[in-house]
């Protein structure tokens, strides 16, 4: 299963580490610290500011989807798989 995160960007849905809202990327200061550590693998899909975070294996995800919208395309994927 795919979902779609932003721009023309699908990523696997087993991939998916983590989904963070902005609030929570932005107040925590291990989530600041992971995302500095990986700043070479950060994408920015966002041409405003971002709305969510979305950590996979190989890359941090900057949205402009918000993280309960991702949430949602999640759980309709995984009742249209039955």
């Amino acid at each position: 299963m795919y979902i779609h995160i932003g721009e023309d960007i699908n990523i696997r849905a087993r991939d998916i580490i983590s989904i963070l809202d902005k609030e929570s990327a932005n107040n925590s200061p291990l989530v600041e610290e992971f995302i500095s550590q990986r700043k070479e693998k950060v994408i920015n899909l966002s041409k405003n500011p971002f709305k969510s975070v979305i950590i996979t294996y190989d890359s941090v995800y900057l949205s402009p989807i918000s993280s309960g919208t991702l949430k949602k395309r999640s759980t309709q994927m995984n009742i249209h798989e039955f």
